[in-house]
């Protein structure tokens, strides 16, 4: 038996409820080439591209780098590393090695040209120890040491670039703060035992006694565990003074030293 189509006119049942379906068989049509055709096609379905690593990179040349690879950017954020030139790439979002699409815009941290200041802290009257501690938890780093005559072993002032600073005075974050200490008196007392501690370790009692590091010489293989201090110089106990020179040798716990380095000036 054939469909009548001529006979569902519009005004009736069944024509309404035929035009009804051919509308939505109509629509229905639409929306699949719209999704499964044009869609994919104008956003690149199933394509994407690798972002490439820009930290480092002066921002001068992103537009160039990123563009070949149909890329954008924005700076999002600025802050500061004394490791990067100014006006480089500090950090990237996505981060390199990401998969995106055509056309994504990467957010991107650019380094200051300017470093931002700190303030100066109080090491007056406090330790060489304590101002190489307090100086590292302000970022800041202990430049040389310079020793005037005093009774007690402090730190009597602060220089930045050869002027001398007051408390609270700003400088670069990251800046090199030298110590005016006072000398003790200048009276010899006992050079302290070093031996079997790292280096690290040795830091704070050769600058708690005013000393300075001379040559540090490593001896067989370091690099298959924590290297100590084989030998000293002046040795445990010596007498020393403020400045005076300590040399080092570092390695393996048990090994033995060359003759060679081992001998006395």
């Amino acid at each position: 038996m054939k469909l009548d189509i001529l006979k569902f006119k519009r005004d009736t049942l069944g024509g309404m409820l035929l035009h009804l379906l051919l509308a939505a068989s109509a629509l229905l049509l639409v929306a699949i080439l719209y999704f499964y055709a044009y869609l994919p096609s104008s956003t690149n379905h199933n394509e994407s591209i690798t972002v490439p690593n820009t930290e480092g990179m002066e921002i001068s040349k992103l537009d160039d780098f990123l563009g070949k690879r149909t890329l954008r950017y924005e700076v999002t954020d600025s802050s500061y590393s004394s490791e990067l030139p100014p006006l480089t790439v500090i950090k990237q979002s996505p981060p390199a090695g990401a998969k995106v699409k055509e056309g994504r815009k990467i957010s991107i941290t650019v380094n200051r040209t300017n470093p931002p200041t700190v303030p100066v802290p109080d090491l007056v009257d406090g330790s060489v120890v304590n101002a190489d501690a307090v100086l590292r938890s302000n970022e800041l780093k202990r430049g040389r040491i310079e020793l005037v005559a005093g009774p007690f072993n402090v730190v009597k002032a602060m220089k930045y670039k050869g002027q001398t600073l007051t408390i609270g005075d700003r400088v670069p974050k990251g800046a090199v703060i030298d110590l005016v200490v006072m000398d003790g008196g200048n009276k010899d007392y006992p050079m302290p035992d070093l031996l079997s501690s790292s280096y690290e370790d040795a830091k704070v009692p050769v600058f708690g006694s005013n000393l300075v590091f001379g040559t540090i010489t490593l001896v067989g293989d370091t690099t298959g565990g924590d290297a100590v201090i084989l030998k000293q110089k002046p040795e445990p106990n010596a007498l020393v003074r403020p400045g005076d020179v300590v040399d080092l040798w570092i390695g393996q716990l048990g090994t033995e030293i060359p003759e060679d380095d081992g001998n006395e000036n």
